[in-house]
């Protein structure tokens, strides 16, 4: 076998050994929330629940995320291209709208103090402190994706990815488009599970 052709097979390799990873890491996210979800239904049946409308802020915050899993969608057929510009303006576009949702979060939870809904205290109830705890640990993993989205920046700036070698950015697409969809389920859950 020649050696372009053995490096070929081994970043194949590689990348599906990659993907398999981020599966196994995936699904540990999904059996976390799985467990937060289930615990809220089995807490609410047993009484003394406090029903509030879901912060505005929320919607917005589904609306940018929706729109930032439309800026990182081309990202790995910009660095098929070799047009590592474009996979630039895809990683900036997709964490300034991260951001814009990390935002509003935060401006919801603020709403949600407005409006008497408490994390802990003399004043909280068990449905105000799981939609924090639920919302809050999604935020958590969407910290874990930004991360993600400036260190494939400085890979790009610096020249690591390739036409061939793109498998980072493929990685962090991926994550990026779990969280939104993550958090479709979870805004979905929180307004119709009343």
């Amino acid at each position: 076998m020649e050696q372009a052709d053995y490096l070929h097979e081994e970043l194949i390799r590689k990348r599906r050994t990659y993907k398999s990873l981020m599966w196994v890491g995936l699904l540990s996210v999904i059996m976390l929330f799985a467990g937060l979800t289930s615990a809220y239904i089995v807490r609410q049946a047993e009484g003394n629940w406090l029903y509030f409308d879901m912060p505005t802020s929320f919607y917005w915050s589904t609306f940018f995320i929706v729109l930032s899993s439309a800026t990182i969608f081309p990202i790995a057929r910009f660095a098929k291209a070799g047009n590592r510009k474009m996979v630039s303006y895809s990683l900036l576009a997709t964490f300034a709208l991260g951001i814009a949702f990390t935002y509003s979060q935060f401006s919801g939870w603020d709403e949600l103090v407005a409006a008497g809904v408490f994390f802990a205290g003399t004043e909280s109830n068990a449905s105000g402190s799981f939609l924090y705890v639920i919302t809050g640990a999604h935020l958590a993993h969407l910290a874990g994706g930004l991360f993600a989205l400036i260190f494939s920046w400085i890979k790009n700036a610096l020249g690591k990815y390739d036409s061939e070698n793109y498998t980072g950015l493929e990685l962090t697409a991926m994550y990026w488009h779990f969280l939104d969809l993550l958090w479709i389920y979870l805004l979905l859950f929180l307004v119709y599970i009343r």
